[in-house]
């Protein structure tokens, strides 16, 4: 083996521990503690109601580095899950929706009157059609439109708390 392939080798094993050995250290200094703010009493203008967690959803919540809950704002259901760390328990809601048996689309990315960015899908279930909208933004002002993204850009820092937001509503189109 030539020398230039073995500092190749051990330097891209360096580049793929250290995003574990910075939170280790993050970890280890006691930051990860964070206070839960409440949520939101409203979304993009309107009132939401709080709606209660289905069975999976509360399963779900079993370990989950955060709080999870489910609103409504009168023609929408939004999920909003509040998370404190890096996890794998937060995934794409596209994978929810697949999962629950719905055929899944992507499209473009939608950009809302604020001008924050959202992933943006089709799930179809029978004659069941939504336009879902999914994004995760941090108090700091940071946001991802997917989840390894913002995954990995967690795992890199380790201190912060994040809003992961996923929109569902029905469309005819």
């Amino acid at each position: 083996m030539r020398p230039g392939y073995l500092f190749y080798i051990v330097a891209c094993a360096i580049a793929a521990v250290m995003p574990f050995l910075s939170v280790h250290s993050e970890r280890a200094s006691g930051n990860t503690e964070f206070v839960f703010p409440g949520w939101p009493e409203q979304f993009a203008g309107k009132t939401l109601t709080p709606l209660p967690l289905t069975e999976l959803e509360q399963r779900f919540t079993t370990d989950f580095p955060g709080k999870i809950s489910r609103f409504s704002d009168g023609k929408r259901e939004i999920v909003i899950r509040w998370v404190t760390e890096a996890t794998r328990k937060l995934h794409p809601a596209s994978d929810c929706f697949q999962g629950l048996g719905y055929s899944v689309k992507p499209l473009a990315m939608h950009r809302d009157e604020s001008g924050a960015l959202w992933a943006t899908f089709t799930a179809t279930k029978g004659n069941e059609r939504l336009r879902v909208y999914e994004r995760i933004h941090s108090d700091t002002g940071q946001s991802w439109t997917d989840v390894s993204s913002w995954y990995w850009s967690a795992l890199r820092t380790g201190n912060g708390s994040w809003w992961a937001i996923t929109v569902a509503e029905k469309t005819a189109d």
